[in-house]
């Protein structure tokens, strides 16, 4: 088999693996990361409505910097508008990405700016 079917198929495992033990609700929303090797992409979304609360692209920030600082001012800005619509409290999905780099560092940009996971 291709190793890049492989790569996907272990991805999608983790993926599901992780969202069978977490589920989003309107008090306290699902923070969703993913990426691909150009953006990374946070949204909030309540599952059981099944709609996004908020959403928020990297290529989205007028700010230069490398990806890690991208991803770092990108949690900051899920944060701001996670506040404005009253969200304090939020699960983090890494969507079966490692904990670390960029997922991590949307993970400690939204901490920054007061969000609680």
């Amino acid at each position: 088999m291709n190793k890049q079917i492989l790569k996907n198929n272990k991805l999608e495992r983790r993926k599901h693996r992780v969202r069978a033990k977490i589920k989003g609700s309107v008090g306290i929303p699902r923070l969703r990361v993913s990426k691909t090797n150009r953006y990374i992409y946070a949204q909030l979304i309540n599952d059981e409505a099944g709609e996004t609360i908020v959403g928020k692209l990297s290529k989205s920030i007028n700010k230069n910097g490398t990806k890690l600082e991208l991803s770092l001012e990108l949690g900051r800005e899920v944060a701001k508008k996670a506040r404005e619509k009253e969200v304090k409290k939020v699960v983090f999905d890494r969507g079966g990405n490692k904990y670390h780099g960029r997922v991590a560092a949307v993970a400690q940009g939204a901490r920054e700016e007061g969000l609680d996971f």
